[in-house]
Formats: structure tokens, sequence, C-alpha cells
């Protein structure tokens, strides 16, 4: 009997340590670098339909094909006119949207402008006024809008003090037509990653998680909704190429991001720049 009970125990403890050795595997998955684009415009953001990429700097949208990286078209801004900062753009039924600000200046005021994707005119805004923050990203999932309206450290004026304070960042959920709803800040976990800037950029996953990503770090960050309280909880942090800055999922490519690289200053004069980054998101224990 103590001799079948110990033949037990061994097997159990053998299949124990065959799960545990098996589930790692089965962890996080990763994002696998699949197209790279040096694409001048991509400062800020970017933007994907089933047939383009729309790379964002504060006053310009250029439209690329997403197979090749030929130029298609460009809308350019007026130097000093009513546009100032695009972030980012989400591409839904035919038209773009771009979360846009004041940024840096004060008080913070932000709008959605919206331009027609085949003829890159633009169309259309929607005003928040001095509300939240600065609007850095916008996407429609569920039914819904949702927005990140971030505030930040980074010391700004004459007064050198912090731009609206990084604490202040919160995520909006809007109806359809841009009836507010509900608001979530982020995790002091994720904002001290950002150190003195903020949340650049929001997307909604074919997973049904919500990633974001920061103005810096080349990481994303899977996020979902809390069942209690204002907080958004993290549930990983995922190594990606870039350097902050707007992100977008691809819809018509499941399991496809796209980001951007920024050059930098040094980057630029020794001949280089900015980048559009494709990626797919696969399984560990796939690769």
């Amino acid at each position: 009997m103590k001799r079948s009970f110990s033949i037990f125990l061994t097997v159990l403890v053998c299949c124990i340590v065959s799960v545990a050795a098996v589930k790692p595997a089965m962890a996080e998955p990763v994002l696998k670098q699949i197209g790279e684009f040096v694409i001048s415009e991509a400062n800020q953001g970017v933007g994907v339909d089933d047939k383009y990429f729309y790379a964002v700097d504060n006053q310009t949208i250029a439209k690329y094909d997403k197979k090749t990286g030929a130029l298609i078209d460009r809308w350019q801004g007026e130097k000093n006119g009513s546009i100032i900062h695009l972030d980012g753009a989400t591409i839904l039924d035919g038209k773009i949207y771009c979360p846009h600000s004041n940024y840096s200046q004060w008080p913070m005021t932000s709008s959605v402008e919206i331009w027609d994707a085949n003829t890159m005119k633009h169309i259309g805004n929607h005003s928040f006024g001095i509300n939240w923050g600065s609007l850095t990203w916008v996407d429609f999932y569920d039914g819904h809008w949702w927005a990140t309206f971030a505030n930040y450290d980074k010391l700004y004026g004459p007064g050198k003090t912090p731009y609206g304070y990084k604490a202040a960042t919160q995520m909006v959920k809007f109806s359809a037509d841009w009836a507010y709803e509900e608001s979530w800040v982020l995790p002091k976990s994720i904002l001290d990653r950002f150190e003195d800037m903020s949340n650049s950029g929001g997307s909604w996953g074919p997973d049904g998680y919500l990633y974001l990503s920061g103005h810096d770090p080349a990481e994303i960050y899977k996020m979902r909704l809390p069942s209690e309280g204002s907080i958004l909880e993290l549930v990983a942090v995922l190594p990606m190429n870039i350097r902050g800055q707007g992100i977008a999922w691809d819809r018509s490519d499941r399991g496809v991001i796209y980001g951007i690289i920024r050059a930098t200053s040094q980057e630029k004069a020794a001949g280089g720049n900015n980048k559009v980054t494709v990626f797919r998101l696969e399984d560990r224990a796939s690769k």
C-alpha cells in the first residue's frame, strides 16, 4: 500500500512538473517584425486600412502603398494654420480620423480632425475645447469611440511648470456620436515608464485587449478595463521596435500592427530618416 502511494505521488509530481515546463512556452505572445519602410512623415504616428498606411506628422498626412511603400498622396496643412499637432490616425469607412491638439500651447485644447481617405481632403472635425488634456489617440471599437487625453510632467512655459501632470492622463469612452460615457486613468507602473511624458498611442487589438504606447519606450502595453475602480489594468509589456508614438492594428490583416521609429537629430544628420515598422503578433511557442 505504501509503495503504491509512493508511486502515485511520483507520477503526480512528474505531471505537475511537466505542466509547469509546458506553460512558459504558451505564455505571452511576442511581436515579430515583418516589415520596415523609410518614411519621412512618420514623426507622430501611423494609421492603416486594407491597402494603405498613413504616416502622420504635426501638419501632414501621407498615404503610402502597404506592399511597395510608394507614396500615393499627401495632405499638407498651412504652416500657421489651425491644424497644429496631429498625433496618429484611425481609418474607418473611408475616413481618416486624427487626434489633434494645440500641444504644447496653454490652455490645452483638443479635437478630432477628419479627412476623406480617397481624396485626402479635410472634411470635418469634432472639437472638445478645453477638456481632459491633449488628445493623443482615438480608436473606434465595440460601437464606441475611445480616446486618451494626455497630460505631462515635462516642464513648459515661462514658469517652467508641469504640462498638466501626467497622473491626470485619462482614457475616455464616448458614444458613436461623441457623447461622454466613462473614463479611466493609467496605473502608476505605466506612468513611471513614461518618465516626464505620457501615453502617445492606442489601438484595440484583435484579441479584445487595448494596446497602448508611450512617447519614447520601445514597447507596448497590453491593457484591460478594470472590473472595479477607475484604473486600467496592465496585462503584459511587449517589446516592439518603435520609439513610442502612435500605433495602429491592421483590421484587414488579423494580428498585424504598425508603429513608427522617429529618427534622432544625430541619425538625420548622418542621413537617416523616420521609419514605419510592421509586426505580427505570434505565440511564443510558435517561434
